[in-house]
């Protein structure tokens, strides 16, 4: 709690990007959306490029974001463009949503003109680590259904600049929700987040079934994915359950 408290009173640089693909080591930045901003001064810079990597942009992406490769031809070259957004992209705390697939784009990129980029732990912030804190119930995260679940007027998903946009009215109504929630109202929020079974399993250092067993001697609720075949069970069960059997 304390440290999104602070978090809130930080400049953030609020970034996107729209690649050829999803891995940094074979695919490439097509397009770049940044924004600056702070919850007290609101959005002081925002712009968005097109990257030519000379590369061309598969169908399923134009398909995806309505970009070409005849766009992105007419971009900037990733050597012009890198060193350029360099001193903006060190200013404040970098900020995405899945901040993750964004930085490991960004640092891939400059390893390719051989300059370093990287950014301390303390300076980063993930929209959809909190959000998924604050909005456990929801049943998803990702960027264009919180863009629909809040009314967000951004434009098209799958641009930067839109996106980076939605990133950051996200962080925005999620830190100033943070600002007005007291410490008990966080920790009953923590307590309803969705926790993995194969991470309950190893923070506790225990078999699945095991942990899932004592979970369903105590009708604990849960969700499960199809898709994945996993079981998501509350931190608070998590927590209780780790007090009474573990702990001991």
């Amino acid at each position: 709690m304390a440290y999104y408290r602070q978090l809130a009173q930080a400049p953030f640089t609020v970034i996107d990007v729209e690649t050829t693909g999803p891995k940094p080591l074979t695919s490439r930045v097509i397009e770049i959306g940044i924004l600056q901003a702070s919850l007290a001064a609101g959005v002081t810079y925002e712009s968005s490029f097109l990257v030519n990597p000379q590369v061309k942009v598969p169908a399923h992406i134009t398909r995806l974001t309505g970009i070409t490769t005849a766009m992105v031809e007419e971009g900037v070259m990733t050597t012009e463009l890198w060193p350029e957004l360099q001193p903006i992209l060190n200013r404040g705390v970098l900020t995405g949503h899945n901040l993750a697939f964004d930085y490991g784009f960004l640092q891939s990129e400059y390893r390719r003109i051989n300059q370093p980029f990287s950014r301390p732990d303390t300076q980063q912030f993930c929209t959809v680590i909190l959000s998924r804190l604050l909005l456990a119930d929801l049943p998803s995260r990702s960027l264009p259904q919180l863009v629909q679940h809040f009314g967000f007027d951004v434009g098209r998903s799958h641009r930067a600049l839109a996106d980076a946009k939605a990133c950051w009215l996200l962080a925005l109504q999620l830190l100033t929700q943070l600002q007005d929630m007291s410490d008990r109202q966080f920790r009953h929020l923590l307590d309803q987040q969705w926790i993995p079974l194969s991470e309950a399993a190893k923070g506790l250092d225990r078999p699945h079934r095991e942990i899932q067993k004592h979970l369903e001697r105590r009708g604990c609720e849960y969700r499960s994915s199809r898709r994945s075949d996993r079981y998501l069970y509350r931190r608070g069960d998590l927590a209780a359950l780790y007090q009474e059997v573990y702990a001991q």
